[in-house]
């Protein structure tokens, strides 16, 4: 009987560490980055310095909306988590780089990164899958 309680015990204190470690902390967020970014190579720099070889293919200009959508919004979260500024350039214009990534192809999938830039400082990035869906993780 001791054992078993022992056992159940154990488990529901595991189920209880792991419900708590899923739980998003707004607050594990790190402080907010300075990334420089006005030149191509800035822009290749801030890849390389996170592992990522890249090489810039594209560039238009995007404004960053006032108001994010639920897609934006989780976008946000992973510049929160990255340390980037996004969310206090809303409404502002800026400069959207894409870029291959020349080191990674998982399951044989071209992967692209992308870099928003406002006042020459980076304020957003990712890497993806080249279909824009199947693979997305931050740069970091």
């Amino acid at each position: 009987m001791k054992k078993a309680l022992l056992i159940i015990g154990t488990a529901v204190i595991a189920a209880a560490v792991l419900a708590v470690n899923l739980i998003p902390d707004d607050g594990d967020e790190p402080e907010e980055v300075f990334v420089p970014a006005a030149t191509v190579s800035d822009r290749i720099e801030y890849f390389a310095s996170h592992g990522w070889e890249t090489e810039e293919i594209s560039e238009k200009p995007v404004t960053i909306p006032s108001v994010f959508s639920q897609a934006y919004e989780e976008y946000a979260r992973i510049q929160d988590k990255q340390g980037l500024p996004l969310r206090r350039y809303s409404g502002r214009q800026g400069e959207l780089y894409i870029f291959k990534v020349k080191n990674y192809r998982p399951e044989n999938r071209d992967m692209l990164a992308e870099l928003i830039v406002c006042d020459d400082i980076a304020v957003a990035s990712m890497v993806y899958s080249e279909d824009g869906e199947t693979i997305r993780m931050p740069v970091q």
